[in-house]
């Protein structure tokens, strides 16, 4: 989902909790949109120039990271575990006329195993939930990236950061940093690996309530030998 799972976005449409899955379909039904439809800044950021290929997004929600990447050619395999917001996804990408370039996975990424290497971009935004093992999660997407291809994960900065304090709507448990994705990658199987912090500018603080900037891993997987 865009700007997905923003704590201020979800506390302010009947205080769902960000970490609760039932909650989501709930959300879902609440309002025809929950979210913007836009592409993540991050994503786009990352993506705009790599050549189209097979994509994985993690976590969909209502598939704007999805769609947008299908409107660039790229084959997009994207996953929820909210049927409510699939469903949504899909009937945007039937309207759009891209129904043929996504394949829609009803799943948890808790369980859920994608096949091993097969993406030239793997990408995640805002996986906030309460996950029995997160380090397996980043360690199964990024075994999905292809040789030569990206892995982009996503998150809203956890704890205390300069001129932002705590945001108060995410459950300090459920977030995580660059560096613990970052800490699961075989140093000798990636290259280019990009840890930081970076704004999501004025306009995102203010549509969705959350000030937080967004802790962004970028890491390019070392081509085949």
């Amino acid at each position: 989902m865009d700007e997905r799972c923003d704590g201020g976005a979800v506390a302010g449409r009947g205080g769902l909790g960000a970490t609760d899955r039932e909650s989501y379909d709930e959300l879902y039904r609440s309002t025809p949109a929950v979210w913007s439809g836009r592409a993540n800044r991050q994503l786009v950021t990352e993506a705009a120039e790599l050549p189209p290929g097979r994509a994985l997004d993690a976590g969909c929600g209502e598939g704007g990271d999805a769609l947008w990447l299908a409107e660039r050619g790229w084959r997009v395999t994207a996953v929820d575990f909210s049927p409510v917001a699939l469903e949504r996804a899909a009937a945007a990408a039937r309207a759009r006329g891209l129904a043929d370039r996504v394949e829609w996975v009803h799943a948890d990424l808790d369980r859920w195993v994608p096949a091993e290497g097969r993406f030239d971009l793997v990408t995640a935004h805002y996986l906030h939930a309460r996950w029995s093992d997160r380090a397996g999660v980043f360690r199964r997407l990024a075994a999905a990236v292809a040789p030569g291809g990206t892995l982009l994960v996503v998150g809203h900065l956890l704890g205390e950061a300069e001129g932002h304090g705590h945001h108060h709507a995410h459950d300090p448990d459920v977030l995580h940093r660059a560096e613990d994705v970052a800490a699961v990658l075989d140093p000798a199987g990636w290259e280019g690996v990009v840890t930081e912090t970076r704004e999501r500018g004025p306009e995102a603080a203010v549509r969705t309530g959350n000030p937080a900037p967004d802790t962004v891993l970028v890491a390019r997987r070392s081509p085949a030998r």
